[in-house]
Protein backbone atom coordinates (compact mmCIF):
# COMPACT_ATOMS: atom_id res chain seq x y z
CA UNK A 1 0.00 0.00 0.00
CA UNK A 2 1.25 3.33 -0.56
CA UNK A 3 0.49 6.14 2.27
CA UNK A 4 0.98 9.69 2.49
CA UNK A 5 2.10 11.71 5.10
CA UNK A 6 1.38 15.38 5.37
CA UNK A 7 2.07 17.91 8.42
CA UNK A 8 1.76 21.25 9.34
CA UNK A 9 3.20 22.91 12.21
CA UNK A 10 -0.27 24.69 13.23
CA UNK A 11 -3.82 24.64 12.57
CA UNK A 12 -3.50 27.85 11.09
CA UNK A 13 -1.82 26.67 7.95
CA UNK A 14 -3.32 24.71 5.68
CA UNK A 15 -2.28 21.27 3.91
CA UNK A 16 -3.76 21.60 0.84
CA UNK A 17 -1.00 21.94 -1.21
CA UNK A 18 0.88 19.05 0.59
CA UNK A 19 -2.49 17.11 -0.05
CA UNK A 20 -2.52 17.43 -3.73
CA UNK A 21 1.01 16.78 -4.25
CA UNK A 22 0.56 13.10 -2.31
CA UNK A 23 -2.74 12.87 -4.21
CA UNK A 24 -0.77 12.86 -7.64
CA UNK A 25 2.08 10.29 -6.08
CA UNK A 26 -0.59 7.96 -6.23
CA UNK A 27 -1.15 7.62 -2.39
CA UNK A 28 -3.80 5.88 -1.56
CA UNK A 29 -4.41 6.83 2.14
CA UNK A 30 -3.14 9.71 3.56
CA UNK A 31 -2.47 10.58 7.42
CA UNK A 32 -2.71 14.27 7.96
CA UNK A 33 -1.54 16.47 11.13
CA UNK A 34 -1.46 20.23 12.60
CA UNK A 35 1.22 19.74 14.81
CA UNK A 36 4.56 20.40 15.48
CA UNK A 37 7.60 18.40 13.62
CA UNK A 38 9.82 19.46 16.54
CA UNK A 39 8.41 16.09 18.44
CA UNK A 40 8.25 12.58 17.41
CA UNK A 41 4.94 12.58 19.83
CA UNK A 42 2.11 13.00 16.57
CA UNK A 43 -0.98 10.35 17.24
CA UNK A 44 -1.41 9.90 13.39
CA UNK A 45 1.96 9.76 12.39
CA UNK A 46 2.04 6.48 15.29
CA UNK A 47 -1.05 5.71 13.76
CA UNK A 48 0.48 5.34 10.24
CA UNK A 49 3.61 3.74 12.08
CA UNK A 50 0.92 0.65 13.12
CA UNK A 51 -0.23 0.33 9.99
CA UNK A 52 2.67 -0.42 8.03
CA UNK A 53 3.43 -3.81 6.91
CA UNK A 54 5.94 -5.12 4.55
CA UNK A 55 6.43 -3.42 1.10
CA UNK A 56 4.82 -0.12 2.08
CA UNK A 57 5.67 2.73 1.17
CA UNK A 58 5.23 5.95 2.98
CA UNK A 59 5.44 9.38 0.81
CA UNK A 60 6.12 12.64 2.42
CA UNK A 61 6.20 16.13 0.41
CA UNK A 62 9.36 16.99 2.22
CA UNK A 63 11.72 15.51 4.71
CA UNK A 64 10.85 18.29 7.12
CA UNK A 65 7.16 17.22 6.93
CA UNK A 66 8.48 14.27 8.58
CA UNK A 67 10.64 15.64 11.28
CA UNK A 68 12.79 18.61 11.75
CA UNK A 69 15.17 16.76 14.55
CA UNK A 70 17.79 14.23 12.97
CA UNK A 71 17.46 11.79 15.78
CA UNK A 72 13.75 11.67 15.75
CA UNK A 73 13.75 11.87 12.13
CA UNK A 74 16.27 8.39 12.45
CA UNK A 75 14.10 6.52 14.74
CA UNK A 76 10.99 6.77 12.65
CA UNK A 77 12.66 5.92 9.70
CA UNK A 78 14.22 2.90 11.58
CA UNK A 79 10.55 2.00 12.70
CA UNK A 80 9.53 2.18 9.16
CA UNK A 81 12.01 0.07 7.75
CA UNK A 82 11.54 -2.46 10.75
CA UNK A 83 7.58 -2.31 9.67
CA UNK A 84 9.37 -3.66 5.92
CA UNK A 85 7.95 0.07 4.81
CA UNK A 86 10.13 2.33 2.38
CA UNK A 87 10.21 6.03 2.58
CA UNK A 88 10.05 8.70 -0.26
CA UNK A 89 10.26 12.10 -0.77
CA UNK A 90 9.23 14.49 -3.23
CA UNK A 91 10.86 17.32 -2.65
CA UNK A 92 14.25 15.58 -2.18
CA UNK A 93 13.72 12.55 -4.90
CA UNK A 94 16.83 10.46 -4.01
CA UNK A 95 15.36 10.11 -0.64
CA UNK A 96 14.31 6.48 -1.00
CA UNK A 97 14.91 3.95 1.87
CA UNK A 98 14.90 0.89 -0.10
CA UNK A 99 17.94 1.78 -0.86
CA UNK A 100 21.36 0.88 0.37
CA UNK A 101 22.49 4.72 1.36
CA UNK A 102 19.34 5.07 3.48
CA UNK A 103 20.68 6.09 7.12
CA UNK A 104 23.28 8.11 5.07
CA UNK A 105 20.98 10.44 3.18
CA UNK A 106 18.49 10.90 6.39
CA UNK A 107 21.53 12.05 8.43
CA UNK A 108 22.46 14.44 5.52
CA UNK A 109 18.50 15.81 5.49
CA UNK A 110 17.97 15.85 9.61
CA UNK A 111 20.82 17.83 9.38
CA UNK A 112 19.73 20.39 6.69
CA UNK A 113 16.27 20.23 7.92
CA UNK A 114 17.61 21.45 11.24
CA UNK A 115 19.90 24.24 9.82
CA UNK A 116 16.87 25.38 7.71
CA UNK A 117 14.47 25.45 11.60
CA UNK A 118 17.40 27.34 12.81
CA UNK A 119 17.19 29.75 9.93
CA UNK A 120 13.91 30.13 10.22
CA UNK A 121 14.50 31.09 14.18
CA UNK A 122 17.16 33.73 13.59
CA UNK A 123 15.01 35.32 10.90
CA UNK A 124 12.08 35.70 12.95
CA UNK A 125 14.05 37.10 16.10
CA UNK A 126 16.03 39.48 13.25
CA UNK A 127 12.01 40.66 12.16
CA UNK A 128 11.17 40.90 15.92
CA UNK A 129 14.25 43.23 16.37
CA UNK A 130 14.00 45.38 13.06
CA UNK A 131 10.12 46.14 14.89
CA UNK A 132 11.08 47.03 18.06
CA UNK A 133 13.89 49.33 16.30
CA UNK A 134 11.05 50.65 14.51
CA UNK A 135 9.25 51.60 17.66
CA UNK A 136 6.47 48.31 17.43
CA UNK A 137 5.51 47.38 20.59
CA UNK A 138 4.91 43.52 21.61
CA UNK A 139 2.72 41.75 23.95
CA UNK A 140 -0.97 43.37 25.67
CA UNK A 141 -1.77 46.54 25.16
CA UNK A 142 -1.98 48.52 28.46
CA UNK A 143 -5.57 50.19 29.05
CA UNK A 144 -7.94 49.55 26.95
CA UNK A 145 -11.88 49.82 27.72
CA UNK A 146 -13.96 49.42 31.06
CA UNK A 147 -15.65 46.11 30.00
CA UNK A 148 -12.50 44.23 29.67
CA UNK A 149 -10.68 45.76 32.41
CA UNK A 150 -13.77 44.96 34.37
CA UNK A 151 -12.74 43.00 37.41
CA UNK A 152 -9.40 43.26 37.08
CA UNK A 153 -7.27 43.85 40.18
CA UNK A 154 -5.28 47.02 37.98
CA UNK A 155 -8.56 48.90 36.15
CA UNK A 156 -9.26 52.00 37.13
CA UNK A 157 -12.76 52.75 39.70
CA UNK A 158 -14.56 55.48 39.11
CA UNK A 159 -14.02 57.50 42.23
CA UNK A 160 -16.88 58.90 44.60
CA UNK A 161 -14.98 62.38 44.81
CA UNK A 162 -14.85 62.96 40.45
CA UNK A 163 -12.34 61.30 37.99
CA UNK A 164 -8.55 61.31 38.77
CA UNK A 165 -9.43 61.63 42.58
CA UNK A 166 -7.51 58.43 43.93
CA UNK A 167 -8.01 59.48 47.37
CA UNK A 168 -11.44 57.09 47.45
CA UNK A 169 -9.43 54.47 46.28
CA UNK A 170 -9.58 53.01 50.07
CA UNK A 171 -13.75 52.57 49.70
CA UNK A 172 -13.12 49.44 47.34
CA UNK A 173 -13.41 46.05 49.24
CA UNK A 174 -9.92 44.60 50.25
CA UNK A 175 -7.72 47.31 50.15
CA UNK A 176 -5.92 49.58 52.67
CA UNK A 177 -6.62 52.89 53.62
CA UNK A 178 -3.01 53.71 53.38
CA UNK A 179 -2.40 52.34 49.61
CA UNK A 180 -2.63 55.64 47.85
CA UNK A 181 -2.95 59.02 49.25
Amino acid sequence: MIYGYARVSTGAQDLTSQLAQLKVAGCEKVYREKLTGTTADRPQLQRLIAKLAPGDVVIIPAVDRLSRDTTDLLLIAREMQKAGAGIRSLAEPFLDTTSDFAEIVFAILGVAAKLERRRILDRTARGRADAKAKGVKFGRKVGGTAARNRGSPTSPRPSPRGEGDFGAVSAWPGECVNTVG
